[in-house]
């Protein structure tokens, strides 16, 4: 189990105790070491049940994790990058902060239609008119 909280941001700060990490046996750089060490992380979050999101973040969790979240709302993060379990153990808390902040991210503004400017009204139009003269002459030749 993890014991530090992951703080998110100023508003959102996740529990130690709602973070499980499991060490495992990795593949991937490690020489023979690779074979005794289980340095490979899953660092696994209950993000539908978790009391430190709002209801909004966790919808956008749903949504942004993907293949990462089981059908139970436990996000699974499998971090085995580094040789290190310390370096994998903070990659993985690292990913799960950033999708996280990426989920509590305020909605993009609503699109303002715009309406084209006179200007390039006219362009377009007198750019149709010249492509369409080259054109016309594209047909037959009429002998004499």
């Amino acid at each position: 189990m993890a014991s530090e909280p992951l703080y998110i941001n100023a508003t959102i700060t996740v529990a130690g105790w709602e973070l499980v990490e499991q060490f495992i046996r990795a593949s991937g750089p490690g020489g023979q070491n690779v074979n005794k060490v289980a340095t490979s992380v899953q660092l696994r979050f209950d993000a539908r049940s978790s009391p430190s999101l709002p209801d909004r973040v966790k919808r956008n969790l749903e949504s942004l994790a993907g293949r990462r979240m089981n059908k139970d709302g436990v996000i699974v993060i499998e971090a085995d990058r580094f040789r290190t379990q310390e370096r994998n153990r903070a990659d993985a808390r690292e990913r799960l902060k950033a999708l996280i902040e990426k989920a509590a991210a305020p909605p993009p503004p609503k699109r303002r239609k715009t309406r084209p400017t006179k200007g390039s009204i006219e362009r377009r139009l007198k750019a149709k008119a010249a492509r369409s003269g080259i054109k016309k002459l594209r047909g037959t030749v009429e002998r004499e």
